[in-house]
């Protein structure tokens, strides 16, 4: 899956910033440093999703905004860096209020919530911003740990054959009195004055103390006769900020060589762009195959990756015109494929390739 691969690949780089990934409508930012998570915020229900953790890993702790937001009154700014939701967790510990590996949970539980509810959706968009550095307070996690743990989950909604609906949907009864019926007969009582359409099904989870799937599974039961249907629902209020989290640092300008990468694939582009660029190298990504060889002209780059599987030009065919080309008969031109096999180099040689990687990339590899 395409928000996974994004995050292994920068965790292949070593890549210290956020990865802001937007999909219908809703923004996730991952912050990172070396390429491991340092903690995740946004999505559909940021303030649900915070309340929950606290109620589960943190129950001395009140649940409510205001004491968040007096709370919040005596950060630094210097803590802001990675969010409100961490620079509160890390003023906890400080004050001995919560443990070190209550906040750790906190963040784990949080992580992976976000990538789980990423990976339910079809990939939106990817955007990058770079820091030079990242402070951390909180022990940072594996992409793999974290991967492991949301496909997991994911893979135990699928098997009970929830893949239509969503933890973030809130249950509300239709019929009341046949199922309180039925939920005196199976010993459910407590859910007639719950599912009223304000509660999520994660949050019906941590009332009822029960795990996610399992709840889900109730409810879709309660679905199929018709006692109950779902609806969607607001996030809760939001705290108040007296200041705005500091902006990362913009990338500075290359003085190396420019590298041309050709490739339909917007993640291909990001992930060389943000290698390249890292190791202080001018890149120029280009989309379309068909425009490609007069921006090549017009910039002529140094160092050039094409894409073997484009829509209208294949890149042996567009490797061979370049080849013809005086300015770009002896440029490096590297064929990128997700077919690594002896008929495909062989041709790639043949149309005068200098060489041949194959896809997923890998960065020790670039």
């Amino acid at each position: 899956m395409r928000q996974i691969e994004f995050l292994r690949n920068l965790e292949q780089l070593r890549f210290t910033g956020q990865l802001v990934q937007t999909t219908a409508g809703q923004e996730s930012t991952f912050y990172l440093a070396q390429g491991r998570i340092v903690y995740a915020m946004g999505g559909l229900h940021p303030i649900r999703r915070w309340r929950r953790n606290l109620l589960t890993y943190c129950p001395r702790l009140p649940t409510y905004r205001l004491a968040w937001q007096i709370d919040l009154a005596k950060v630094v700014d210097e803590d802001m860096t990675l969010g409100w939701e961490y620079a509160l967790l890390k003023l906890w510990v400080t004050q001995q209020r919560i443990t070190q590996a209550q906040a750790q949970q906190v963040i784990r539980a949080t992580v992976v919530e976000i990538l789980w509810d990423l990976i339910q959706v079809p990939p939106g968009t990817e955007q990058i911003q770079r820091s030079p550095t990242q402070a951390t307070f909180f022990e940072p996690l594996t992409t793999e740990a974290i991967v492991a743990e949301a496909e997991l989950w994911q893979q135990r909604w699928q098997d009970a054959g929830l893949n239509t609906y969503s933890l973030n949907q809130a249950p509300v009864i239709k019929q009341l009195e046949p199922f309180q019926h039925w939920s005196s007969a199976h010993s459910c009582q407590a859910l007639v004055r719950l599912l009223n359409g304000q509660r999520t099904m994660r949050d019906l989870a941590v009332d009822l103390r029960r795990d996610p799937v399992d709840v889900a599974r109730l409810i879709l039961r309660c679905i199929q006769l018709d006692f109950v249907e779902l609806t969607s629902v607001a996030d809760l209020p939001g705290l108040v900020f007296r200041r705005d989290p500091p902006k990362a640092i913009p990338v500075q300008a290359s003085s190396k060589a420019l590298i041309a990468c050709i490739d339909d694939s917007l993640m291909v582009r990001k992930m060389m762009e943000e290698l390249l660029t890292s190791a202080r190298y001018q890149f120029l990504g280009i989309e379309d195959p068909l425009r490609a060889i007069g921006i090549l002209l017009a910039r002529k780059p140094e160092f050039i990756f094409l894409d073997l599987v484009m829509p209208s030009v294949n890149g042996y065919e567009l490797c061979e015109k370049l080849r013809k080309l005086s300015c770009f008969r002896h440029t490096p031109i590297v064929i990128l494929t997700g077919s690594d096999g002896y008929a495909n180099r062989l041709r790639s040689n043949f149309v005068g390739a200098t060489g041949f990687l194959s896809k997923p990339l890998s960065a020790e590899a670039v």
